[in-house]
């Protein structure tokens, strides 16, 4: 029960929050409400006399709306909603015009009229209920022309041909019979006619529906004598979300057959309890969150959050995204200084952090995932302190950090660097190929999250798929193979930490795999010159050839060495610095059995290759000495 407890938390902390709708975000909802979708906007005065309607658009179509527990967890289409519905609910001429499904607009009709009978009536429910008990909904709608009818007086398809400067039903909706309705009440002297908007209705109906509530039991949440929860919430990852993290009674199935004696039994005495209102806002505050700043992948959904309401960075995220690219801006003319600045940027971030979340306040990680459309599962949960959270979170981008070029702003369409942990989702694209199958993608998310939030050791095979990727050049365009490179070597850097690899090139490190690397990277150099001087546009031989140089170093680095002559002839003495840099490094190999054996490289040579790539690159300050392949294309974006 902690995460219910941690949720409720958070819920009775954002209580200004509660309400506040935003087009793209679920709003934090008041108990006993949800939203939906809505296309049509009925408005009536306080008689319930019609007075004109609208189609919503999609922009402005999310609703609250009042909810019972069992129509806001409706499968089936009998338990209505007590105030906006659907066509087929409120309407009682829906059948008359032709609506294709069952109406069930008694039900609806006995659900309003039982709340306008008590004492917590409101006044704009009164004008709704007057108004539907009138018959006309369709009628009245089909004469201000929301609603389309055919030549048979039945709500007809979508016509072949309309008016552009018009929005009809069918902008918004493929079926017209299954618009759903909100109102709009309007009262002399109320400032607010829209019901979705109005508190004072959400007060009424919340303390009308509690008091249909009879059985209590002990909530395993609070330690109190609860009003019990009958059902519990889906919708939690997206309006479409069936799936639920309690199930209710499923007597009809026989889901619990055998292990309660009635039909209440699931809910109170005969299990652990939850409070109707405890499990309501807990549950809608996990939606809200989702939404708000949740990571999700297909079923998948992701969240970290400070149960104060404090913004935290999301584990999730690369540097870019925690930092912002206004933040990414750097004036150190070399590329070593700039990753020491941009990595020191993020460190004050988190420092900011640090100081608004304080040492003690909870934060908590959470991951949900379900294998069916109607059960869903933990599948990970941590509560962390505030100093412990992210003091993980910067080892995480601190020990995983590379150099970075594959961000990109889609307004002056060039690549941003920046330095860090790669995201999660990056890595296993970077792994597994741009088409990596959607389980594959999620189960990597969720075996690397130990390692961000645990400081677990990063799972060694993931980090041999990345390898593997990025010796495999030729399968790759330009961008990806890029993104795909700075990812293994980030990985690779983490994998062996107590190495102590630097991001900048150190001339003075003689591993031999990390010496050979230099040298693709030198001949790669050289060869991309001579062909970017001829107006050549292909790949060089070292680029073709680093899967097998990878495997077999020696006899392939000889191969690569003297298809090098003629591009040296063509450079002339301009080459020279070229080569005189490829025997440098040809001395530092201490033992002569390290450059000739065969033996297969590790990831080591990637970062050797990508740190000598990088030293290669023009300075700011200096003129261009080489037409760099990845310069231009960053140029050409």
């Amino acid at each position: 029960m902690s995460w219910i407890h941690k949720l409720y938390e958070t819920y009775e902390n954002c209580q200004p929050m509660i309400g506040i709708v935003t087009e793209k975000e679920v709003p934090l909802l008041p108990i006993c409400h949800t939203t939906q979708m809505a296309q049509i906007e009925i408005v009536i005065d306080h008689q319930g006399n019609f007075k004109r309607a609208r189609v919503v658009p999609k922009d402005n179509a999310r609703t609250i709306i009042p909810c019972t527990e069992s129509s806001g967890g409706r499968t089936n289409d009998e338990a209505p909603h007590p105030l906006c519905d659907k066509l087929q609910y409120v309407a009682k001429d829906y059948t008359k015009y032709g609506g294709g499904k069952k109406s069930y607009f008694t039900a609806y009709q006995k659900r309003l009229e039982d709340w306008c009978k008590s004492e917590y009536v409101h006044s704009k429910v009164q004008a709704v209920f007057e108004y539907i008990q009138k018959g006309q909904i369709v009628e009245d709608l089909i004469t201000c022309k929301v609603l389309i009818i055919g030549d048979n007086e039945k709500l007809s398809g979508k016509p072949e041909k309309k008016d552009k400067n018009i929005q009809d039903i069918f902008d918004v909706l493929k079926d017209q019979s299954d618009a759903f309705i909100r109102w709009e009440v309007e009262i002399s002297g109320d400032t607010c006619s829209k019901v979705w908007e109005d508190k004072t209705l959400w007060e009424k109906w919340i303390k009308y529906y509690s008091t249909t509530k009879q059985v209590k039991t002990l909530c395993y949440v609070t330690g109190d004598e609860l009003l019990a929860a009958e059902q519990h919430l889906a919708k939690l990852r997206n309006d479409r979300d069936r799936a639920k993290l309690i199930s209710s009674t499923d007597w009809s199935g026989f889901t619990f057959r055998g292990r309660f004696t009635d039909t209440k039994g699931c809910n109170t005495y005969q299990t652990c309890g939850v409070g109707f209102k405890i499990t309501q806002k807990a549950h809608n505050t996990l939606r809200w969150l989702i939404s708000r700043q949740g990571y999700r992948s297909g079923d998948q959904a992701i969240v970290a959050w400070a149960t104060s309401d404090i913004q935290i960075p999301d584990p999730l995220a690369d540097p870019l995204s925690i930092l912002g690219e206004e933040e990414l801006v750097s004036d150190e003319p070399d590329i070593v200084l700039t990753a020491q600045n941009l990595a020191n940027k993020l460190k004050k971030k988190i420092a900011g952090y640090k100081t608004d979340l304080g040492d003690t306040k909870d934060v908590v990680v959470m991951g949900l995932d379900s294998a069916t459309p109607g059960r869903m599962a933990i599948t990970f949960y941590r509560e962390l302190t505030g100093s412990e959270f992210l003091e993980r979170l910067e080892k995480w981008h601190e020990t995983c950090a590379w150099v970075h070029d594959y961000g990109y702003n889609p307004k002056t369409k060039k690549r941003i660097r920046f330095v860090g942990a790669p995201a999660p989702r990056d890595i296993a694209v970077a792994a597994y190929g741009s088409r990596v199958d959607d389980k594959l993608k999620k189960a990597t998310v969720e075996r690397l999250l130990p390692c961000i939030i645990d400081g677990q050791q990063i799972p060694r095979d993931i980090v041999d798929s990345v390898v593997r990727q990025a010796c495999n050049r030729s399968v790759m365009n330009g961008w990806e193979w890029n993104k795909t490179l700075s990812i293994a070597c980030a990985l690779f850097r983490k994998l062996n930490e107590k190495e102590g690899h630097s991001m900048a090139l150190d001339e003075g490190r003689k591993t031999r795999d990390y010496l050979y690397g230099r040298l693709l990277a030198l001949a790669d150099s050289l060869e991309q010159w001579a062909l970017n001087k001829a107006g050549e546009d292909r790949q060089t031989n070292a680029a073709r050839l680093m899967q097998r140089f990878a495997d077999h170093p020696y006899s392939t680095w000889r191969t690569i060495e003297l298809s090098l002559i003629p591009y040296k002839a063509r450079l002339g003495a301009k080459s020279q610095k070229r080569q005189t840099l490829i025997d440098k490094v040809h001395s530092l190999f201490d033992h002569p059995e390290d450059y000739t054996s065969d033996k297969k490289l590790s990831g080591e040579f990637l970062l050797g290759y990508h740190c000598q790539r990088e030293a290669l690159k023009p300075k700011k300050d200096e003129p261009e000495s080489i037409d760099d392949a990845n310069i231009r294309e960053e140029e050409q974006i």
